[in-house]
């Protein structure tokens, strides 16, 4: 379990990368914090696309650039999301898609979703809490 001033800073690592995010079409601002299990965070926004499909969520921008510079092993993550300019009023959680990649590189007993408005208003859940039937390497052993 983290402690409250690791998932402060996840969350004001998440509400800073959401501050570049490419949502022309949606004007709905994403991001996201990583923890890897050795302590480093990457950070992701959503990048939207015209074309829609190739749009890419904030969680699935912090994995991929963190297993792109060789990190395999995740802890917890932060996502903070809203329309654009406006205070957060909602959680933003994470969709299939992001969950489905979360279960690839991450133990859902104890990887830590940390869904957030502010530094003082968030809910933390487990992976298995939110994919508690998920489908990963286990599965095709």
């Amino acid at each position: 379990m983290l402690d409250e001033r690791t998932i402060i800073l996840l969350i004001e690592k998440a509400l800073e990368a959401r501050q570049a995010s490419y949502s022309p079409y949606s004007d709905y601002q994403v991001g996201a914090a990583l923890l890897t299990a050795d302590g480093e965070f990457f950070t992701g926004c959503n990048i939207e696309n015209a074309a829609y499909s190739p749009t890419n969520c904030a969680e699935r921008t912090a994995f991929f650039k963190a297993v792109s510079e060789g990190r395999k092993n995740f802890d917890a993550i932060a996502i903070v999301g809203g329309p654009k300019d406006m205070e957060i009023t909602q959680y933003a959680y994470p969709c299939g898609v992001c969950r489905q990649v979360m279960m690839e590189f991450c133990n859902p007993e104890t990887f830590q979703i940390i869904v957030a408005k502010s530094t003082k208003e968030y809910d933390v859940k487990t992976l298995k809490q939110l994919l508690p039937e998920g489908f990963g390497a286990a599965n095709l052993e």
